[in-house]
């Protein structure tokens, strides 16, 4: 199983009027966690994509349980339960600065060429960065 964490600062422009998290921001979270998590290990989607593999979303759930609010700095645990095949399935936990679980959900997304939007493999380097932890 493949862990990662990275951290973001709530922006001023993220918040609603009560100051919390807007909903829809946590969606921006997991990307900037996913793209992240997988440049710590030493892979890059930027790279992927030169390629010609692309990673789009098939699916994406969200469960607020506390609200992020402006300037707190959130921890976004990202991971990996399986090695991917077409599709790759992200899970997310966030905690505020006091540790505390505010919010968690996941993201399905596959791997597709660029040139004709058929579904493929993921690319091999990605698997041979993952296979260290299963």
């Amino acid at each position: 199983m493949f862990t990662a964490e990275t951290q973001v600062r709530v922006r001023y422009a993220e918040t609603d009027q009560m100051g919390y998290v807007y909903y829809g921001n946590y969606a921006m979270y997991f990307e900037v966690a996913r793209v992240e998590s997988l440049r710590q290990i030493g892979f890059s989607y930027k790279d992927m994509e030169d390629q010609g593999i692309m990673m789009p979303v098939l699916e994406s759930y969200s469960k607020y349980i506390r609200p992020g609010r402006y300037d707190e700095l959130l921890t976004i645990k990202t991971t990996i339960k399986e090695m991917p095949g077409v599709k790759i399935r992200f899970d997310y936990e966030i905690t505020n600065e006091g540790q505390e679980l505010i919010h968690k959900g996941h993201t399905v997304l596959t791997f597709l060429k660029k040139d004709d939007h058929r579904p493929c493999r993921p690319p091999a380097n990605l698997l041979d960065l993952l296979n260290a932890y299963f």
